[in-house]
């Protein structure tokens, strides 16, 4: 079992940078490849970014690469999500996510999820 808590969400005004963690708990943290996700009102959860397990490799969705970068502390149990360029449309509940194979980026591939924090982007 692991638990995952989300912190650093907020309100930023457009084009501002903000960073994300995410604290895990409660089993080895680096048998875990880690995912950000994020829900927009009215829209289904999004995949933006994965790291995998050694924190030898990454994976964006198009609509965040160049933008966020997602990495690891394995020795703080801890996954970033460092956002800049931040646009209103980015605006949405940000969540964390383990998973237990590499390269995940489908949902349902994500074993355990943090209970997300929000990001609002002012224009």
């Amino acid at each position: 079992q692991v638990q995952l808590v989300e912190s650093g969400g907020g309100l930023v005004q457009a084009g501002g940078s903000l960073r994300l963690s995410c604290a895990a708990s409660g089993a080895t943290f680096s048998s875990y490849a880690m995912g950000w996700f994020r829900q927009a009102p009215g829209k289904e959860r999004e995949f933006l970014a994965t790291i995998n397990k050694s924190a030898g490799g990454t994976y964006y969705a198009d609509s965040v690469r160049g933008r966020f970068t997602i990495s690891r502390d394995n020795e703080k149990n801890t996954v970033y999500l460092q956002m800049s360029s931040l646009k209103p449309e980015d605006t949405a509940v940000y969540y964390c996510a383990a998973a237990r194979l590499n390269r995940a980026v489908a949902e349902n591939r994500y074993d355990y999820w943090g209970q997300g924090t929000q990001v609002t982007v002012s224009s």
